[in-house]
Formats: C-alpha cells, sequence, structure tokens
C-alpha cells in the first residue's frame, strides 16, 4: 500500500520554574486527505539532558495474540519492564525479535499460555513470529519517563516536565525516521508558547516483509497458511 502522509502538530509548552507540560496534536495526513486510523500509534518522548532525566518506574504490560495479531501494536514503557505475551489462539506462535540490544526468543507456546521479556535497555524493538510474517508489535523501550502516546484525535501532553530545552522526538511506523525538534518547556516564572508544523512526505511507503528468526525467507505459502 503506498499512502502520502505528513505530521503537523501544534505545540504549546508553558508553565512556571516549577515542573511544565508540552501539550499539542498530531495529525497524519493520508492520501486523499482520508483520515488516519492509527493516529494513537504515534509516540512522542523528550530526550532530555542528564540533570533532568528522571527515569521512569518499571511495569508490568500485556500484548495479547488474538486472530494472529498483536494488540496492542505499539507500547512505551521505562526500561527495566516486562511485557506479557499470552496467546488466545488455537495454535501455536513464537513471538521473538532480533532488535539489538534487546533480542528474544519466546519459542513455541499454545493457546492459553503466556511467556514474558524484560527489557532493559532503551530503543525500538521490532516484535514478529517466527510462524505468521504478518505478525508486528513495537515496544518503545525509554530511559526516561517524559513520553506518551496521542489519543485517538491526535491529542498529547506530556506532563510535569522539569524547565528547560529538549528535542521533542516523533516516532510513528508509517514515517522513514523520526520528526525531531527542539522544544521548550516553562521557565522564567512565565509560560513559553511555541506553535511547531512538521511535514513529511511518506509517499514511497509500503509493508516491508521481514525475516524469520534464523535469518531466512518464510516458506513460499506464508500469509496463506491454515492456522
Amino acid at each position: 500500500m503506498r499512502v502520502v502522509a505528513g505530521i503537523v502538530m501544534l505545540l504549546a509548552a508553558g508553565g512556571l520554574m516549577s515542573d511544565a507540560g508540552i501539550s499539542g496534536r498530531v495529525v497524519i495526513l493520508e492520501k486523499d486527505n482520508k483520515p488516519s486510523p492509527d493516529l494513537s500509534d504515534a509516540v512522542l518522548y523528550l530526550e532530555a539532558p542528564a540533570s533532568a532525566t528522571t527515569a521512569g518506574k518499571p511495569a508490568t504490560v500485556e500484548i495479547a495474540i488474538t486472530d494472529k495479531t498483536y494488540a496492542p501494536h505499539v507500547v512505551v514503557v521505562p526500561a527495566g519492564s516486562t511485557v506479557r505475551f499470552p496467546n488466545h489462539d488455537p495454535f501455536n506462535h513464537n513471538v521473538f525479535s532480533v532488535s539489538e540490544p534487546n533480542s528474544f526468543d519466546l519459542g513455541l507456546y499454545g493457546r492459553g499460555e503466556a511467556k514474558s521479556h524484560t527489557f532493559d535497555h532503551p530503543g525500538l524493538v521490532r516484535v514478529y513470529c517466527n510462524v505468521h510474517p504478518r505478525m508486528v508489535a513495537y515496544v518503545l523501550v525509554m530511559e526516561n519517563r517524559y513520553y506518551t502516546q496521542p489519543g485517538n484525535d491526535g491529542s498529547f501532553t506530556i506532563d510535569n516536565v522539569p524547565a528547560g530545552r529538549y528535542r521533542l522526538h516523533v516516532w510513528h511506523e508509517r514515517i522513514p525516521s523520526e520528526v525531531v525538534k527542539d522544544v521548550m518547556a516553562g521557565a522564567g516564572g512565565g509560560a513559553t508558547q511555541q506553535d511547531l508544523q512538521i511535514a513529511l512526505n511518506a509517499r514511497g511507503y509500503k509493508w516491508e516483509p521481514h525475516r524469520n528468526k534464523y535469518g531466512r525467507n518464510y516458506p513460499t505459502n506464508a500469509g496463506r497458511e491454515r492456522y
């Protein structure tokens, strides 16, 4: 599938000299101006100086496997968090990733079983299934607590940000590279407004097949399997 995509962000960063917030809206412009079905799959996070970095509290979250689909499709967790992968399908799956330094392989397991992995290192983790090549999920592991995902309408807020300058990163799987912009959280006892507009052409986007956990192509009947 080919799409025309872009991102328009209106950001307002404001607050007192104490912690502030960064809020705004993400819009993905589609071909023929169609509404985007996956705004909430975007991830926004701040690259903070070491002096302002506060680690998030590790958590345990769940990505369920149902009808050969991972749900949710994208999760964001602090480093040290654990993700459970319960299998609700009446056949086996093999959850794995080769994304370094967070690679893992949970092996084959069946309906009613759940296996877990703890993600200790910040970074983007692409999660696949060694049986079903169309299955993919994304785990973004964060080194600080300044991150969020938009709502279905594209609106977002990153709360409790110490006053100062940051680099805002915007990730989405259908965008070829992250959008990065400098932003300012409130300082000097007054509010600071920033209106940023970012347009990015993703006209060449199309789903690209990946290889299995052994580095080989999936069988040629992939996508037509009976289970």
